[in-house]
């Protein structure tokens, strides 16, 4: 899949290139809107945002991304995308914050001819052009696996705490899924919750309220459907005094990386959003030269099959972080290792 990705990359900078020499649109220009949903997460703001805008810029010069962040709501979101259609952007490249109610916004964009990527979450029951993430199911089958690597025999002694992302997030549904898949039948749960726009806080809290009506029972695991969710688990655990156990997580944030170090957490899935935001980029500048290129897979969206790319998760523990995120050049070794983490990065042969 990275390969394919890859090859559609090339693909859309030598069409765009070969374009521009053929008809002399060297100074071609056009807003794109980047609509992003929150800022809980880092990855978007730290990843998404600037790695889109710097592709969008080699490919098109003079184009203009117009980027807003819905801090994590709905009615927000659809005032930004209408302000950036009358502002006259030519494409939409959305994360909605609202899988469903994201609709509304891809209706007006389509009724001034607005094309609209689903960017990382798919928006529902609407027609959309294109749809750009990861494998969700597979990122829980993920989870899922390694937690029952880390759990072992422990699996069959005791119960896990389960925390879910947001009910109003499609990838979250597909989290759960493919987490449940693995999980079913092998682990025994003493509590399952959502999380409410997946605020960290919201998790820590929940945890906080759980744990005293679970005196007794043995907790030998949680599994955290993304990174904030995880390290507000942990805090809650702590502070109640429960020993480490295996955590998942996901988006491979630095905490969690360093909460993996000491051991806090297990693991968390990467994804590869510098790859993600670097095709949506590459796909807005298609979209709006007017052109509409294949895509290797497609996705049902409730309103139809969506034209799609979805790229591959890849499971990050203590042993893997040196080969995987710092690798890919992702997260810096500086930033990593720094202060009290030093002599953990030492150990795990991160430089």
């Amino acid at each position: 899949m990275r390969r394919l990705v890859a090859l559609l990359l090339s693909l859309s900078v030598l069409s765009g290139c070969t374009e521009a020499l053929k008809t002399g649109d060297e100074g071609f220009s056009a807003r794109v809107a980047l609509l992003l949903p929150e800022r809980k997460a880092s990855r978007y703001e730290a990843g998404d945002q600037p790695y889109f805008a710097q592709k969008l810029s080699e490919l098109c010069p003079a184009c203009e991304v117009d980027y807003r962040n819905a801090e994590q709501d709905a009615a927000t979101q659809l005032q930004q995308a209408q302000d950036a259609l009358a502002k006259g952007a030519k494409a939409l490249v959305l994360t909605p914050v609202d899988s469903v109610a994201a609709g509304q916004i891809v209706s007006a964009a389509a009724a001034k001819g607005v094309p609209v990527i689903s960017y990382d979450r798919l928006v529902l029951k609407t027609a959309v052009d294109y749809y750009i993430s990861f494998d969700n199911a597979k990122v829980g089958a993920l989870q899922a696996a390694a937690l029952l690597q880390a759990l072992g025999p422990k699996a069959a002694a005791g119960e896990i705490l389960w925390i879910n992302g947001s009910p109003t997030d499609n990838n979250a549904t597909l989290f759960k899924q493919g987490a449940h898949a693995g999980l079913d039948g092998k682990v025994r749960v003493a509590a399952e919750s959502d999380t409410a726009e997946w605020n960290p806080d919201n998790a820590k809290a929940w945890t906080a309220r759980t744990l005293p009506t679970l005196r007794g029972r043995t907790i030998v695991g949680v599994y955290a459907a993304n990174d904030g969710t995880a390290g507000a688990a942990i805090a809650a655990m702590k502070a109640f005094g429960l020993p480490q156990v295996p955590v998942t997580g996901q988006d491979a944030e630095t905490a969690a990386l360093q909460r993996i170090l000491v051991g806090d957490q297990y693991m968390t899935v990467y994804k590869a959003i510098r790859t993600e935001a670097e095709t949506a980029a590459a796909l807005a500048n298609d979209l709006v030269r007017g052109k509409r290129p294949a895509a290797p897979a497609s996705v049902d969206n409730g309103a139809g099959q969506v034209p799609s790319i979805l790229l591959d998760p890849v499971t990050v523990t203590r042993d893997t972080i040196a080969s995987t995120v710092v690798k890919d050049g992702f997260v810096t070794p500086s930033a990593l290792c720094a202060g009290a983490y030093a002599e953990a990065c030492k150990a795990a042969g991160i430089a």
